[in-house]
């Protein structure tokens, strides 16, 4: 068994700390944080195999460009000579056709399916509740546009095997008669699923401190020493640490902490916007996504997180109240009677998803070191993936063959 050093405690990480330590390896995680605020847990709970449209797709080219000249726009790309921003850019306008998308709905679907079933297989293990919830998920629409657009996603999705379907807006007020509604219909997502992350991410720490897992937090890596084509060791918090196998899961770090390897990871964070608020009403049982406005409502610990916005540019704390009021905005345009106030800033949770240029996941080994392995770049999936990257991680450290093929979702991959 393996003497395994994790960089990275959020979901990606804590989840192959957990299989890892299911294996037998000997897991230490080193987090520059204190575990208790990364891009895990602020997200919406979702589960998403409904989710197998990669981000880079030939609409969201012309899309994005409208979206640049509006501040309260759900996606937005802040101009920038960043010379990884570029290269990024170039790549998603190359893989932004619709060969890329047919090629990736496949591993993405498998991949999604995979962690939907290990995430119920852990909420029956002691210890684990999590919240898990499976009513689906609701993806409402206002506009013609995007009720054919929807439809089509439907029937790709069917053609996956994924329970979906297209429902009227009667049929919609036949799930949640308490939920006042202004829309044409919505697509439900009846694959789909959602859970409280704070209580996942809480049910993995305590698991893995008392299963003998170190979590090191507040422990930033500063280098990463190697030898002929291995890793050797890790300095962080000026202590070295040494390991058999490494892996990187550092979400939006994930580039700095490759670059101590002189090896290149291509991720641009995508900041997102999140905030609670209190709602013992009932009215909203099954999860929401706005189309129009990418906007996603959750029902959690007795209230509902409201979350979105996907803004490309350098880690930065900067809040931008003119994109969390064009989530507050969007409510009541589909849920007349929902009326959420502009949060104050100190309860608004932002977080930096790790994207990747073509929208798929890195998992697995890199080629440049042998004993170096990367599972990042999991966009706003991080959570609904986490499970199965966990366990492919940790199939892959133990030479195991995978569950699933993940070809597609080569870190070296071109």
């Amino acid at each position: 068994m393996a003497n395994v050093l994790i960089i990275g405690g959020g979901i990606i990480g804590l989840s192959s700390a957990y299989y890892l330590q299911k294996a037998g390896h000997q897991v230490t995680v080193l987090d520059k944080g204190d575990m208790l605020d990364s891009c895990s847990y602020g997200n919406a709970g979702m589960i998403v195999p409904s989710h197998f449209i990669p981000l880079a797709t030939p609409g969201m080219v012309s899309q994005g460009i409208k979206w640049m000249f509006n501040s309260k726009s759900p996606f937005y790309v802040k101009p920038s000579l960043n010379p990884d921003l570029i290269k990024w850019g170039l790549k998603f306008l190359k893989k932004a056709n619709a060969d890329h998308v047919e090629h990736s709905a496949v591993p993405l679907t498998e991949l999604s399916l995979l962690s939907k079933k290990l995430y119920e297989d852990l909420s029956a293990e002691p210890g684990f509740d999590f919240d898990l919830v499976e009513k689906g998920i609701l993806m409402f629409y206002k506009t013609e546009k995007a009720a054919e657009e929807e439809a089509h996603l439907a029937e790709k999705g069917r053609e996956l095997g994924l329970d979906m379907a297209v429902l009227s807006a009667d049929e919609c007020k036949q799930l949640q008669p308490k939920l006042a509604l202004d829309v044409l219909g919505a697509v439900h997502y009846r694959c789909d699923a959602h859970l409280s992350p704070n209580k996942l991410m809480a049910a993995l720490i305590k698991y893995l401190k008392t299963a003998g897992v170190k979590l090191l937090s507040n422990t930033e890596v500063t280098k990463i020493e190697s030898k002929e084509g291995k890793v050797t060791g890790v300095i962080a918090a000026n202590q070295k640490f040494t390991a058999d196998e490494y892996i990187i899961a550092g979400g939006s770090w994930s580039p700095a902490i490759a670059k101590l390897l002189k090896i290149n990871v291509l991720l641009m964070p995508g900041k997102g916007y999140s905030f609670n608020v209190t709602d013992d009403s009932d009215t909203m049982q099954i999860p929401a996504l706005l189309a129009e406005a990418r906007v996603a409502i959750t029902p959690m610990n007795g209230g509902l997180r409201y979350g979105g916005t996907m803004e490309l540019d350098a880690i930065n704390s900067r809040i931008n109240m003119n994109r969390v009021k064009g989530i507050v905005e969007s409510v009541p345009k589909y849920f007349p009677e929902l009326q959420p106030a502009v949060p104050e800033q100190k309860d608004i949770w932002f977080g930096f998803r790790p994207s990747s240029a073509d929208g798929l996941p890195y998992i697995g080994k890199s080629k440049h070191y042998s004993n170096l392995t990367i599972a990042t770049g999991h966009g706003m999936m991080g959570l609904s993936l986490g499970a199965a990257t966990g366990l492919l991680t940790s199939e892959i450290i133990s030479g195991k063959a995978t569950t699933i093929d993940i070809k597609a979702f080569a870190p070296d991959r071109s």
